[in-house]
């Protein structure tokens, strides 16, 4: 796994997930198949918690040819339950179709035991009719999906907010090879290479996997992109949206455009710029957008998101391990300052080599590099300097075109106009500057809660 530290927490993780599939799968009077469904985005999460960049494994098409198949379904009990094990017979055909790329997988096996125990549960036979997938039809005007008057609890800044201050907004990016920008503004080259969470929150999860540029190479980029939106309240049900190096699809997993049959389902909307290129979420019930976009063969990524909702955590001490909020562990940081004074200096191509991040064979002379970055970052600021480090590292002229637009998403998402630039970087353990910006200060009283253990060994010496 990406990080050993974490690996533990995968497989509690994992078993929370099970027991609240189950626990969804004994409803069965009508509409126990959608019951059922909240448990299958959840794989899409754990397929992207192993470092398989490119994998030929098309579980998630099964996941998602089965949700199209069970969506909506408006019959009687009993053709409701022959349609759904005509559909579960479907999806068990297609795991076995993909069964001899997808070994070893576990979204796979988990999708295996999960239909074995569906078909128990509602009594189908493994032998019958199978159904072909349907795309989910658009509704008709009118109906929740299309409706613009959400409920007020959906909108972030309406609901949280009417009598305080307008919220404190903060933005954290990932890009290149790869640069991460972290709520609190710090700027760090990391290594990273396999599957890393960006942000874990009690709204939503974002994890990416970053695989090396060219085989034997230290620089990594994106190729792997996974958030989930939780289910919440009556604005949203849970939606998982999953990109990857040539697929930047316009919709989420299940093939809709927003936050599904609630009332306020329009308050998560998912909306496509340029198609293949650049997709942008807004997510008004938490006050987030996201913006993603594929710069090359490479994802990059960026979130504007309430303090507030960075903060709802349940768990404050497992957030260590998200890199939007305390950055990179201090030994995948990259010492970029050391590797250009390498880059600059005689022998570029030799000394760069011997760098914390190994050139690539047909990388550009740092003269080169710098004057290609110049003409689309014309200020040189930490962006300027990753772009050159990213030619420098890579050879890959893309890499001047994610620096630029993951400024350019600075400029769009970030609060204050005053931070858009940033000139130093940040080298230093994860959490420090965190949990100084975010944590609130000790309490007086809990100071003296400990201490008073030690107050009878104290008294005593003073009595001698």
């Amino acid at each position: 796994m990406a990080f050993a530290l974490g690996s533990s927490k995968v497989f509690v993780v994992w078993e929370r997930l099970v027991v609240t599939g189950r626990a969804g799968w004994m409803g069965m009077g009508r509409g126990a198949a959608r019951s059922a469904l909240g448990f299958w985005p959840t794989l899409a999460f754990l397929l992207c918690s192993f470092p398989a960049a490119t994998s030929p494994c098309k579980i998630l098409k099964c996941n998602s040819e089965f949700w199209s198949a069970t969506a909506g379904s408006q019959s009687q009990v009993a053709d409701e339950a022959r349609e759904f094990c005509a559909a579960l017979r479907t999806y068990a055909l297609c795991t076995r179709r993909t069964a001899r790329t997808c070994r070893g997988d576990l979204a796979y096996h988990s999708a295996v035991h999960g239909i074995e125990d569906l078909m128990s549960q509602h009594n189908c036979s493994k032998d019958g009719p199978t159904s072909q997938p349907r795309l989910r039809t658009l509704p008709p005007p009118g109906d929740s999906q299309e409706r613009s008057d959400s409920p007020e609890i959906c909108h972030y800044e309406k609901s949280f907010h009417k009598h305080a201050a307008t919220p404190n907004y903060t933005h954290c990016g990932l890009f290149g090879d790869p640069h991460l920008r972290t709520f609190t503004d710090r700027f760090q080259t990391c290594k990273v290479q396999g599957a890393w969470p960006l942000i874990d929150n009690n709204y939503l999860n974002v994890q990416v996997t970053n695989t090396p540029v060219l085989p034997g190479s230290a620089a990594t980029a994106t190729s792997k992109l996974t958030i989930i939106f939780k289910n919440f309240q009556e604005c949203v049900d849970q939606k998982v949206y999953q990109a990857e190096m040539d697929e930047l699809p316009a919709a989420f997993a299940d093939g809709s455009k927003n936050g599904g049959d609630k009332h306020g389902a329009n308050s998560l909307k998912i909306t496509e710029k340029v198609s293949g290129q650049h997709v942008e979420i807004q997510a008004k019930y938490i006050g987030t957008t996201i913006v993603v976009r594929q710069v090359g063969r490479y994802l990059t990524f960026a979130v504007r998101m309430p303090e507030e909702v960075v903060n709802a955590v349940e768990d404050r001490d497992s957030q260590g391990l998200y890199l939007c909020l305390r950055g990179c562990p201090l030994n995948q940081q990259i010492d970029f300052q050391a590797f250009r004074a390498n880059a600059e200096g005689p022998g570029t191509r030799r000394q760069a080599a011997a760098s914390p991040a190994p050139a690539a064979p047909d990388t550009f002379p740092y003269e080169t590099a710098a004057a290609k970055c110049k003409e689309k970052l014309p200020v040189e600021d930490l962006y300027y300097q990753a772009c050159v480090f990213d030619l420098l590292t890579t050879g890959d002229v893309n890499f001047t075109l994610a620096a630029y637009y993951a400024l350019e998403d600075v400029k769009m998402l970030h609060s204050n106009k005053d931070r858009l630039h940033l000139y130093e970087r940040t080298q230093e353990p994860p959490g420090r500057a965190a949990a100084a910006a975010l944590s609130p200060a000790p309490s007086p009283l809990l100071g003296s809660l400990l201490l008073l253990p030690m107050l009878p060994g104290l008294l005593e010496a003073m009595a001698a």
